[in-house]
């Protein structure tokens, strides 16, 4: 009575093979105008005392051999996650060299990943795990490996500002790219205002984001496994105030680990600037589709942003406005957090501290700053405001 369900399970559990090939199935019947997937990585499950860097090997080279099976005229582009390595979170810089280098795993990157963005960024993938293309005229796309701002990683022990020397490389490639009028997106795992991202590596790339907001028109990363997503500001001019400047979306995850429903993201992208004009959330009804085992389950289109969010445009400013609408209205608060959990039956209550913490992260691309900032950001809940305690109190949500 306790194994877990057909498709997956709301509990610590990953996804089964069968719901992966489910999903390959459902988008490849029902989204056949898709021009690009972004695949913003963490591939072996979360049994990590388990693996070894031959079984994760396999991992990334059987997950990109169904990419290519079941999207064979598709552009993939790819990002690594946390989880690719073994141990877990472990990815030397650069300069380290013999048993303990991370070449093993960047060298099979090279050889997956050339099917898709060709030899040309085989020198910095090799060196740091990072690459850059062209995808359209006037469109680049940049690859960042966010390893290097993970705080679990013990390597950045001997250098956590700019360890593989990435940021250096992204501010010549964002310099390139302005020169050259493209217009760039750039993908990765960990959300660089994530609190697993250092603090230094996170505050030193959002000031380059900032100077290259005209450059940069939109962000995609995962590792949260939620429905949300991230604003940068300028703060700099402390007289007009802080101006929006760009936003991180993060993409819900198709494990279901845990309490969610396993899920994907398609967004509509403007072809001449690569702005995001609207993106939907498709998703799999686990608690539905496990009562049929022996039926295929539904993937099910969950919402629209541009429609349930009632926004003009997806435009970071009108990202702003919303924040601050579900900061005060309980019930966009309320339907944002459906969203937030895919709908899952299994979210928990969200109390006063639980929203707080929603709302700042909503509000802060930078990591380790909410005592310097989400005191000012958010005005709705306070400790040290009766009207935030008695609305709490009373709240039929």
């Amino acid at each position: 009575e306790d194994k877990a369900g057909y498709w997956g399970d709301y509990r610590k559990c990953d996804t089964p093979l069968r719901t992966l090939v489910s999903m390959y199935k459902h988008i490849n019947e029902h989204h056949k105008d898709i021009d690009l997937v972004y695949w913003t990585g963490d591939l072996p499950p979360h049994d990590i005392w388990n693996q070894t860097r031959e079984g994760n090997l396999k991992v990334l080279r059987g997950t990109s051999e169904q990419l290519r099976e079941y999207f064979p005229h598709t552009m993939i582009l790819p990002a690594l996650g946390n989880h690719e390595s073994a141990p877990v979170d472990s990815f030397p810089p650069p300069y380290v060299h013999g048993k303990h280098s991370i070449s093993w795993l960047y060298s099979e990157l090279d050889s997956e990943w050339q099917h898709w963005i060709g030899a040309g960024p085989g020198p910095t993938l090799r060196y740091g795990g990072y690459f850059s293309v062209n995808i359209a005229p006037g469109l680049r796309v940049i690859s960042l490996n966010m390893n290097y701002c993970m705080n679990k990683n013990f390597w950045l022990l001997l250098n956590s500002t700019d360890p593989a020397e990435e940021l250096k490389w992204l501010v010549y490639e964002l310099q390139l790219a302005e020169f050259k009028g493209e217009k760039v997106h750039l993908i990765g795992h960990i959300p660089p205002g994530h609190v697993d991202c250092t603090a230094v590596w996170s505050r030193n790339f959002n000031n380059i984001i900032n100077r290259y907001e005209d450059t940069v028109t939109a962000q995609f990363y995962g590792h949260t496994h939620y429905d949300e997503f991230q604003l940068f500001y300028d703060r700099s001019d402390k007289e007009r105030g802080k101006r929006t400047t760009n936003i991180a979306y993060i993409a819900p995850s198709v494990t279901p680990y845990y309490g969610l429903n396993p899920s994907y993201r398609v967004y509509e992208v403007g072809a001449t600037d690569g702005y995001v004009l609207d993106h939907e959330r498709w998703y799999m009804d686990l608690a539905e589709a496990n009562q049929f085992p022996e039926s295929e389950p539904v993937w099910k289109k969950l919402y629209s942003a541009k429609d349930a969010y009632e926004l003009k445009s997806l435009s970071p400013s009108n990202w702003n406005e919303f924040v601050l609408k579900i900061d005060e209205e309980t019930e966009h608060f309320d339907k944002f957090y459906y969203f937030y959990h895919g709908a899952s039956p299994e979210r928990p209550h969200c109390d006063i501290i639980c929203k707080r913490k929603i709302i700042c992260n909503l509000k802060s691309s930078q990591s380790h700053m909410s005592r310097e900032y989400c005191n000012k950001l958010v005005k709705t809940w306070s400790y040290y405001n009766p009207v935030s305690w008695f609305s709490y109190l009373f709240s039929t949500d």
